[in-house]
């Protein structure tokens, strides 16, 4: 187990190293990073930003920056009020010296494509989001948000549905193999049902919240995933940082 002190006061390069993907990747490589109460909730009073504290939302913007591109479900972008990544110029150099864009896109997968045009995930980027929807309602999509977003089939065989390994597919043609998913629980249960789920970061957050709040991960499929420990961080406020990779 590996135990640090405060989060954000630890030495950048080492907190770079534990998050950092692997080497050479040829096909898209999906890190989960959620935050979890100590009871198990997924949110605090409706919103997982409800949780956060200092050092998950350094973690949050490090691994953001080391992500080609981040993955998110159109639930958690209405609650949330997602807006596009928003970097400092030393993120952007290093980016940048690694070869890749100065900012990540979002990318959005959504079945019906219905997403405000004014909202943040529009209004507040540098780069126009990926809506990721389904045969069914490309084309309103496109016709709706064409001046704000890029929008693609993602279906498979299912007109009516997004297919997550169409999503993925379609990242890795743009070359976007550091995949980060930020949820929320139905995004990510659809990855773990469908075993695309390489690794999970997941915060503990020294709260208790009760009530009826989502699990980190929902769906009807069920698995059983061997994971790994990778590293174990912790911080002054009480929070732990959990990193798991998937068993070989």
């Amino acid at each position: 187990m590996t135990v640090l002190g405060p989060v954000d006061g630890v030495d950048e390069s080492r907190l770079t190293d534990f998050y950092a993907y692997p080497d050479n990747l040829q096909t898209c490589y999906v890190r989960g990073n959620m935050i979890a109460s100590v009871d198990g909730g997924a949110t605090d009073n409706g919103k997982a930003g409800g949780l956060a504290g200092p050092g998950d939302r350094a973690l949050f913007a490090l691994m953001r920056e080391a992500a080609d591109v981040v993955l998110v479900g159109a639930g958690t972008v209405r609650v949330e009020n997602y807006s596009g990544a928003q970097f400092s110029v030393a993120q952007r150099q290093r980016r940048q010296r690694r070869g890749q864009a100065e900012v990540p896109p979002i990318a959005v997968v959504t079945q019906s494509g219905q997403l405000e045009h004014d909202a943040k995930l529009f209004t507040r980027t540098e780069t126009p989001p990926l809506i990721l929807t389904c045969t069914h309602s490309v084309e309103d999509t496109r016709r709706r948000l064409r001046s704000v977003a890029e929008v693609v089939d993602a279906s498979g065989s299912d007109l009516a549905k997004v297919d997550i390994k169409m999503v993925l597919s379609i990242l890795a043609e743009r070359r976007q193999f550091q995949v980060l998913t930020e949820g929320g629980p139905t995004l990510l249960g659809t990855l773990i049902e469908n075993s695309l789920l390489d690794e999970l970061c997941l915060t503990v957050a020294p709260i208790l919240v009760g009530g009826l709040a989502r699990r980190i991960a929902t769906g009807s499929g069920e698995v059983h995933t061997r994971m790994r420990r990778a590293h174990l961080l912790s911080d002054e406020d009480g929070y732990l940082y959990t990193r798991y990779v998937r068993g070989d």
